[in-house]
Formats: structure tokens, C-alpha cells, sequence
């Protein structure tokens, strides 16, 4: 990513001791803080998580403006400069592409339109966080006084100073988190671009049903009854329909949507998801409510999130919070955690918000309705440290920003020359207001009049409280459309498929209180049935392999006895292979002579589960890996094959009932194989050729903990390809359990290999019985600060499953403290 010389290594190595403890947070004694009211107290644990102590919300985001600076001040610089699509002045020519395609969306701009909407109250919030920030900035003017990071980039870039940081920064990071978030649009031009090689049919087999009768949604009753969501309603049904057009425009666009960055997802977008679900406390050891919750994003170091509590003193009206959980740095409040009175999670819903339109463009105007309609046009200018300023003219149509143009101009195809890109996440929202309306919830009234505000990215959430309730809510700014389903690329030149003005109300959308169930399961599977729900929220879900087997072991563990804290966390590491039961009695089936015969014989009686040690794990994923790469890849361009989700594994489902579907046809051999029964004896030979030749040819000796592992790579200067910068830098990697659609969810790709794209990035277990039995732990550690003892000293223990003590009272924050900083006006 980086242009960075290779004599760095040198000047680096006179640096180093010297820069490393010199940037390191001063979390003990006293520091005066201008700006502040009162005085501020921050207790740090032996993992480096503060605990801030306040008597104004003011001065309780100042001092987390302070603290996030203190630990991730280069991550949340480098976040903006990648919001802001201004890369390039950190890196150079390396980036410019990138911030094409960055300032072509227009992240920045809409921030700035969406600040003015905000609310007083969260505007001075985040004033206050800014605040924060700038008041640590000032006192560390020096490139070594601020982290390792700015001395490498000092080599480079010598004259580079961090501007102050504004709330524009921080609602700019909103717009990123929404980008990682999400649904169907890769999806929506995949489906596309095979279409130029299959027949529609056939494609459409690449992207099955949600199989709602093996599989249950996250709302198993209700329907919308005089304009509202009534969890005890009878079903109503829906019909989509659905077109496409402009694939050489669309193949363009694809490569455009691959350059941006992802700063919570890597670059295979289809290993995000989520796990959450909460037990009511008739089902639990407490007789309160327990709630888990695993996001799965991009594995990066430092991780994306930052453990964190924000306690007001007394609960008064100049500081209503008391709330413990995960943050972002550069970003005020809790994302996801719990108050002194109700605790929440997130999964991603992943409704459709996000439509391609295929546009016909010609000089400035495109065509809308049979007329001609002037493109809005503005200018952007993006600065190069050491080279010259890069002008590009963004254009837009009424349905978005035309994404095509910032990778060069695309030839013409079947009528449409342009891809314009609608988003809900273009238009200004008030998800800001959330954030700060959840943290001071109090009951389930307050918790949903919080998740109105959450307009994008729409999300799943779960509910409890210490009263004993428990609930779940599906929030978000979600458009109807005139017609179609969002699934393909339409025409925009129509109007047929244009979005209404309003999108599907807050109250229609579904909500469930107190199932008679006991327990609520998300894992970004279907949300509710289409046949009993008509607005339609996406087509394109995950298919409820992760979420079914939370909701077998849920009930297994049910069964037993009372569920506890511990209970959940189990769940959490299932690593069992929903695929498994399905492939493998037909693997099973195939004839099969040599080597490959005996490794098979170790799928004979497997359970599934996918430990660091299982033998059987590493030969079914390799076969896995080897039966989607001759089945699809000769079929399908380059951009659309599979990367071995869940979506395959129904896609493979169904395909073993047919042994002579065309897919079945390997054209990419010699002599092409022509049954399914061929196709899965080759995938079980190759595979056999792949693992020995990795881990040698005794098969009882392999381990999946030895193919399948966890780099933790540095998110900005980890991947420069200077081996000396990267070892500063980078750690690992960890060898971990489980798979893409296991329940520990560590996703990897088929077409790349077995290393680790896609983690649980942080679990939580929240016990409303006692909140200070809670647990919790985090991908990497607190500190940014490579070399700092938290900067991964949480990973090893979160690859093996552990928990660390989630304490909130105050008299366990400070029994388990080991600095305490003082900050005064």
C-alpha cells in the first residue's frame, strides 16, 4: 500500500529505542486538561482499559477524547485521512486511487451536511470529545511524542502535522462503519457479471433461497396490522421482480467498490457478520437475563475496537451515563455494552441499502424519463506528498455518484455506460444521536426510542434488562422501491425502479418483547418470513447455519438445566461445520483408490468440530476448498467465484441432488469431468495433494490449527512490503479454531487460501443478574502503541477462547486498577 524507501530500515534502527517508550501514555499522577470542569478521574487495569469518572457528560467525552488519543491517536488519524479521501497526503501516489473512489462517494461531504442535523445536546458532545483530543494533540507536538508510526512516516513525509481534530472527523467514521456494513451490493453486481457467462437460470441457482424450514429467522410471529408491527399477528405475503443491464459499466464498477478500503472488513467482504443472542432469566442460573454478542470484521491490529467505561459519579441531569463496553476510537460513547440497567448487541440485519443503476450518459446530462437531465458535477483536488495535485470531476445522476469513473472510461454496453450508486448511508442521518440515546437507556421504552435514531448501518439488536426483559429490534433508514427487489443492477433511465421518498417506517419494522421462547438468536439470518411480513427488507441474508446451531446448542443447554455465563461462552466457541452432515456422507459414497482413500477414512465418524488439533478438519476444509474451485471457477469471471460461505453451502446442497447438473462439468481440465461423482473424487484427490504437501504424509499427524491461522496485520503500515517497517509492526500469527460459518466464525477464502480474513473481533457475555460477572475480550489489546504491553496482550487469550472480568461498579474498577490518572481544569 505504502511507497516507502528501503533505507528506512536504517534511519528506523536509530530511532527506535528512543521514539517506542517516548510516545507511550502517561497514565499515572496528575495532568491539568484545559477545557475540563471538574476534575476527572481515569483507573486503567493491567489490560490498559480505562475507566473515566465524571460529574458532566462534557467532561466525560473530553476526557474519552483524551484517553482514545492517548492509546489510537495515529489509527483515528489515519481513519480520517481515509474518510476524508485524502490518503495521498500521508503516502503519496500509492493511495490516489483509492481516494478517487473515496471522494467519488463523498463520505466527507455528507458528514458535514449530517452535523447540522444532529442534536445541541450531541454536537456539544462531540465538541467536547474533539475537545479531548486537541488538548492531548497540543501536548505532544513531536512526531516521536505521538506514536512509532508518525517517526516512519516522518522519513517519508518530513513536513506532515495532524491538523486538530473536529466532529466532522468523528461522524465521518460513521459513514466508513456503515460502508463495511453493508448488504448485498457485491452480490447485486456479481449476479450481474456471471449473467455474462450463464444463463439467468443458472444464476440464479448460485444464489438460492433462504431455507426458512430448516433454518429459523431471527422473528418466528407477527406481521404489520394498521401500519404497525404486532408480534402476534397473522402472516401477509409479498412478490418481487427484478432486472439487469450495462455489464462492462458494472465490471468497472466492481473494481472501483474493491479499491475502497475497509475499516472493518478486509478485502473479502463476505467473512462480516455477527453472533448475538440473549436467555431470559427463566432459563438461567441468575433467574436475569444473560446477552452475548461477537461482531465478525476484518482481523487487523490494533483491533477496530477499544474497551472502555464512562461513568458519571452521581446520575443527575448534567450526567446521565454509567455505561461499560466496546468504542471506536475517534468516535464518543459505547457502540455496543450496557448501563447500570440494560445491556445490548448488534449483528449486522444487512437489509438491502444499497441499489446499482445502470445509467445512459451522454457529455453532461444522462438520460431520466426520455429527457435529458444535467448531471450534478463538483470538482475535488486531492494533494500528494511528493507529487503533483490530482483533480478528477465527480458527477452524479438524481441516484447517486457515478462509481465507474474514478477507475477510467468504460466502453458502452447493452445501452448503458455508467453505474450510478444509491446508499442510505449518502444521505444525512442521526445515528450519532443513537449512539448517546442508547448509552442512557434505562428500559426497553428508552432502549427503542434509542434504536429509531439508528439509521444507518441497520442493524440487528438485542435486548436485556435487570428487571428480567428481553427483546429485540430491527432498526434503520430501509427504502421501498417502485419496483424490484434490489438483487440486480436496473435501469435508471426507467424511473421504474426509483426509491420513494419515505422509507419503510420505524414501526412496521419487526419487534419482539419477551418471546414465549425464553430466548432470541441473531447471526444475520433471515429476519422474519417473507410469507408472513410483506415490506421487503433484503433477499440476500445469510442462510442460518451459525444462527441454527446457537439455537440448538441454546436449547440442548436448556434442556440440561439453568444457563450461566459460562454456558454462553461455550457457545461462542462451537467451531462445528454445518456442511459437514451434508458433504460428507456423499464424499463418502464416491470411489476412491490411494492415498486420498485413507485420508478420507479420517471423516469417518467426525463430529464436525474444527479444534486447532482436528485432523479431520484440515482434510474436509481442503476437499471444501478444492470442490468449489472445480465446480464454479470455469463457469464464473473472476470476480463472482466463490469464496466458501454459507451461500455455497446451499448452493452445494441442493447441487448434490442433481449429479448431472451442468455445474458438474470441470471444463478446465484436459479431459473434462462430467458428473458430481467426479468433481468430488478429484476435489478429494487434490486436496490430499495440497495438505501432504503442507503438512507431510502421515494424515493422522495433521492439524487444522497449522493451515488455519490468524496474521495480525498492522491496519496502515503492515502491508508496506518492507519486511524491517512490517516487523515493527505486525504480530502472529495465532494458530485458531472453527471456520467462515462456524460459530466462532473465522472466516477464510477458498481462492486464496486458509489463512484467516475475518474474526470474532471482540465476545462479550453480559450478566444482568450481577453486571459485574460479565465478561469480555478483545482481538488485540487497548494501547496502538506498537511495543506497549497491551498492545496484543489480549490475543493469545482470545484465541483460546478466554474471558477477561467485565467489571463496572466502581469499587471493582478500582480493586482491579493499576493506574489512576488524574486530570484537573
Amino acid at each position: 500500500m505504502l511507497t516507502i524507501f528501503l533505507a528506512l530500515a536504517v534511519v528506523l534502527a536509530g530511532v527506535l529505542v528512543y521514539t517506542v517508550r517516548q510516545s507511550f501514555p502517561q497514565v499515572e499522577g496528575t495532568l491539568r486538561l484545559s477545557g475540563l470542569n471538574g476534575n476527572v478521574e481515569i483507573y486503567r487495569d493491567k489490560s490498559g482499559i480505562p475507566h473515566i469518572y465524571a460529574d458532566t457528560s462534557e467532561d466525560l467525552f473530553m476526557a474519552q477524547g483524551f484517553a482514545h488519543a492517548q492509546d489510537r491517536f495515529w489509527e483515528m488519524d489515519f481513519r480520517r485521512h481515509t474518510t476524508a479521501g485524502r490518503l495521498s497526503e500521508l503516502f503519496g501516489a500509492a493511495t490516489v486511487e483509492t481516494d478517487k473512489a473515496i471522494r467519488t462517494m463523498g463520505w466527507r461531504q455528507v458528514a458535514e451536511r449530517e452535523l447540522p442535523e444532529l442534536s445541541v445536546r450531541t454536537r456539544r458532545y462531540l465538541d467536547s470529545y474533539a475537545k479531548g483530543v486537541n488538548a492531548w494533540l497540543q501536548a505532544n507536538p513531536n512526531a516521536s511524542d505521538r506514536s512509532l508510526e508518525y517517526s516512519v512516516l516522518k522519513v517519508q513525509n518530513g513536513g506532515y502535522t495532524p491538523e486538530p481534530w473536529t466532529a466532522v472527523d468523528s461522524v465521518a467514521w460513521l459513514k466508513a462503519m456503515a460502508w463495511d456494513l453493508r448488504s448485498n451490493l457485491e452480490d447485486e453486481i456479481d449476479r450481474a457479471l456471471a449473467l455474462t457467462k450463464l444463463p439467468r437460470e443458472r444464476v440464479e441457482q448460485l444464489y438460492p433461497g433462504y431455507p426458512f424450514d430448516e433454518h429459523e429467522p431471527i422473528v418466528t410471529q407477527g406481521a404489520i396490522v394498521e401500519e404497525r408491527f404486532d408480534q402476534r399477528a397473522k402472516p401477509r405475503q409479498d412478490e418481487p421482480a427484478t432486472d439487469a443491464r450495462g455489464a462492462a459499466a458494472l465490471a468497472q464498477a466492481r473494481k472501483t467498490l474493491d479499491a475502497l478500503p475497509g475499516t472493518m472488513s478486509g478485502p473479502d467482504h463476505e467473512g462480516i457478520g455477527s453472533n448475538s443472542w440473549v436467555v431470559s432469566g427463566r432459563h438461567t442460573a441468575s433467574g436475569k437475563p444473560l446477552l452475548a454478542n461477537d461482531p465478525h470484521l476484518s482481523a487487523q491490529l490494533p483491533s477496530v475496537w477499544y474497551q472502555a467505561g464512562l461513568h458519571c459519579r452521581e446520575i443527575t441531569e448534567q450526567c446521565g451515563y454509567d455505561v461499560t463496553g466496546f468504542t471506536f476510537a475517534g468516535l464518543p460513547g459505547v457502540v455496543i455494552g450496557h448501563t447500570d440497567k440494560i445491556a445490548w448487541g448488534f449483528t449486522n440485519l444487512g437489509p438491502d441499502v444499497a441499489d446499482l443503476f445502470m445509467e445512459k450518459v451522454t457529455g453532461d446530462t444522462y438520460l431520466y424519463k426520455g429527457e435529458q437531465a444535467k448531471l450534478e458535477t463538483r470538482r475535488e483536488e486531492i494533494k500528494v506528498a511528493g507529487g503533483a495535485t490530482v483533480t478528477i470531476d465527480v458527477r452524479s445522476t438524481r441516484h447517486g455518484p457515478l462509481i465507474n469513473e474514478v477507475m477510467g472510461d468504460v466502453k458502452p454496453g447493452e445501452g448503458a455506460n455508467a453505474v450510478a450508486l444509491q446508499w442510505t448511508a449518502l444521505m444525512p442521518g442521526r445515528t450519532a444521536d443513537a449512539i448517546f440515546a442508547l448509552n442512557e437507556a434505562a428500559d426497553w421504552h428508552e432502549f427503542r426510542a434509542a434504536a429509531a435514531l439508528f439509521d444507518v448501518p441497520a442493524q440487528n439488536l438485542v435486548y436485556a434488562d435487570t428487571e428480567g426483559g428481553i427483546g429485540y429490534q430491527a432498526p434503520g433508514w430501509i427504502p421501498v422501491r417502485e419496483k424490484g427487489d434490489g438483487t440486480w443492477p436496473v435501469p435508471g433511465w426507467t424511473g421504474e425502479y426509483d426509491w420513494k421518498t419515505a422509507p419503510i417506517p420505524y414501526d412496521q419494522l419487526p419487534s419482539v418483547e419477551n418471546p414465549a421462547e425464553g430466548y432470541i438468536v441473531t447471526a444475520n439470518n433471515a429476519v422474519i418470513d417473507p410469507r408472513r411480513y410483506q415490506p421487503l427488507l433484503t433477499k440476500d441474508w445469510s442462510y442460518g447455519y451459525r444462527s441454527q446451531r446457537i439455537t440448538d446448542r441454546l436449547k440442548q443447554e436448556i434442556d440440561k438445566g439453568q444457563v450461566d455465563a459460562a454456558t454462553m461462552s461455550k457457545i461462542q466457541q462451537d467451531s462445528n461445520n454445518g456442511l459437514a452432515t451434508t458433504l460428507i456422507p456423499a464424499l463418502m459414497e464416491v470411489e476412491l483408490a490411494g492415498p486420498s482413500a485413507r485420508a478420507r477414512e479420517l471423516l469417518k465418524g467426525w463430529d464436525g468440530s474444527q479444534g486447532l488439533d482436528s485432523a479431520p478438519a484440515a482434510y474436509f476444509n481442503a476437499v471444501w476448498r478444492h470442490l468449489l474451485k472445480l465446480t464454479f471457477d470455469d463457469d464464473l469471471p473472476e470476480a463472482a467465484r466463490p469464496s466458501g460461505g454459507d451461500r455455497w453451502y446451499e448452493v452445494v446442497r441442493r447441487l448434490l441432488d442433481t449429479p448431472d447438473d451442468p455445474f458438474w462439468d470441470d471444463t478446465t481440465t484436459k479431459q473434462a469431468t462430467e458428473t458430481r461423482d467426479d468433481i468430488l473424487r478429484q476435489a478429494l484427490a487434490d486436496a490430499y495433494q495440497e495438505v501432504s504437501g503442507l503438512l507431510g504424509d502421515d494424515v493422522g499427524s495433521w492439524r487444522w490449527g497449522d493451515l488455519h491461522q490468524l496474521p495480525l496485520t498492522h491496519g496502515s503500515l503492515g502491508t508496506s512490503g518492507i519486511g524491517p517497517i512490517e516487523a515493527l509492526f505486525n504480530r502472529g500469527p495465532l494458530p485458531v479454531p472453527g471456520n467462515k460459518d462456524a460459530v466462532n466464525a473465522t472466516g477464510w477464502n477458498v481462492q486464496k487460501g486458509y489463512a484467516v480474513t475475518a474474526v470474532p473481533s471482540m465476545r462479550m457475555v453480559v450478566d444482568l443478574g450481577d453486571l459485574d460477572k460479565s465478561r469480555w475480550i478483545n482481538l488485540t489489546g487497548a494501547s496502538g502503541h506498537a511495543f506497549h504491553d497491551n498492545y496484543w496482550d489480549q490475543a493469545t487469550l482470545w484465541a483460546e477462547g478466554g474471558l477477561l472480568p467485565m467489571y463496572s461498579r466502581k469499587e471493582s474498577v478500582r480493586d482491579a486498577a493499576v493506574h489512576t490518572l488524574r486530570l484537573t481544569p
